[in-house]
């Protein structure tokens, strides 16, 4: 009986312990949503917007600080709390849904209560996005900011007091590098996104949809929202992402060992019984089906970045990773739309920096699957070549 007993204890402390190493990490985000303005145009979508980002986070362990339809000044105050809250966090993350306008080429987030005259009311009427990008980064590992903010400018069409508006937002560059910190737009710079006409705009309702995917990288999910929002909109917007991360981000890491069960341990003379040949799961099964159609590069040479790659595909042939992003889109990178509607450098559809290639190339290295999950502008083998190009170090 004692022997039960201490085994019964040690498996539920090895729970207990398993519970608390998963919850470790501190995540904290903020969630601004504002619609109902009163001397701008009124947002349909943007409170519940935030409403849905925060339930989402709240639901994968972030410790979530919100504010929705605020003036200046509960803003400011919302912020103040924010700004004592996170500090130290493991993760930060801010999303934002409402006006935003570029000025000179910085942007600005608008309470509700904004009135702007001229350039010089930005400074006492807004929240500009430099001093949120401050708060985020007091003493914080990963940051991560989503912008549902470019739905218009309501200044770019006025005459007068802001000669440097324009529409959209203005494109952020990292301070010293910006490691760790993932920076995304509803659309490209200088551009309009569209409120939507269901329940979220279509940059949000593709991030709920995405941002809690198993077990994938941030980058990857990124992509997905990106394919998401490009094909709900019919080309017309696509998502713009800048990213300096350093490591590998899942904000929805799920064990995929088999759970600790808390139970009656067997008698000492209980005889265990003969193991039984293991069943291959649904989900196995699916995914050795799409590992047997993983194509095979034309040969086993190590993959470089500068290097010209043996792909066993005519058009890709002979080309290098560093060529190839660079060039056009060999297939369709969202599928089910027409080639013209995405027939542009591949540089301008992706946010294919060397080092979002490798995170990206490391993605397949660690899950060969993912190579067939989702269709690339470039095709199956290109992935191929990034697993291999990871496995060489991303050298």
């Amino acid at each position: 009986m004692s022997l039960r007993i201490s085994t019964i204890a040690l498996t539920f402390l090895l729970l207990l312990a398993s519970l608390a190493g998963a919850s470790a990490e501190r995540r904290v985000a903020l969630v601004l949503g504002n619609a109902n303005y009163a001397s701008l145009p009124v947002l349909k979508n943007a409170v519940g917007d935030g409403e849905a980002v925060a339930g989402k986070l709240k639901s994968l362990g972030f410790e979530v600080v919100s504010g929705f339809d605020q003036t200046k000044a509960e803003t400011q105050a919302t912020m103040a709390h924010f700004a004592r809250v996170v500090r130290g966090a493991d993760l930060a993350l801010f999303f934002y849904a409402g006006h935003g306008v570029q000025v000179s080429g910085r942007n600005y987030l608008l309470p509700v209560d904004a009135i702007l005259e001229d350039e010089t009311s930005l400074d006492f009427e807004t929240v500009s996005l430099d001093f949120i990008l401050r708060q985020l980064s007091r003493e914080t590992k990963v940051r991560l900011v989503f912008l549902d903010a470019c739905r218009n400018n309501p200044l770019s069409s006025r005459k007068g007091g802001f000669s440097n508006a324009k529409q959209g937002l203005a494109e952020v560059q990292f301070e010293d590098g910006g490691n760790g910190t993932l920076i995304a737009f509803a659309t490209s710079p200088n551009e309009v996104a569209y409120d939507g006409n269901g329940e979220h705009s279509p940059f949000t309702e593709a991030l709920i949809d995405h941002i809690g995917d198993e077990n994938v990288q941030l980058t990857t999910v990124m992509t997905r929202i990106t394919g998401a929002v490009y094909k709900a909109t019919g080309g017309r917007q696509r998502p713009w992402v800048n990213a300096s991360l350093i490591d590998e981000v899942m904000l929805n890491p799920v064990a995929t060992n088999q759970p600790l069960i808390v139970g009656t341990a067997p008698d000492a003379e209980t005889k265990p019984k003969p193991a039984e040949t293991p069943r291959a799961s649904g989900d196995q099964v699916a995914a050795n089906q799409l590992r047997a159609l993983i194509p095979k590069l034309g040969n086993d040479a190590p993959v470089s970045f500068d290097g010209p790659i043996d792909f066993g595909e005519p058009e890709l042939d002979g080309k290098s990773i560093a060529q190839l992003i660079t060039g056009k889109p060999a297939f369709p990178p969202v599928e089910g739309l027409e080639k013209q509607m995405w027939d542009t450098q591949c540089v301008s559809c992706h946010s294919w920096t060397k080092t979002a290639l490798c995170d990206q190339a490391k993605t397949y290295q660690a899950n060969d699957v993912s190579i067939m999950r989702l269709p690339h502008p470039l095709g199956p083998r290109f992935k191929v070549a990034l697993q291999k190009w990871a496995e060489n170090g991303c050298r």
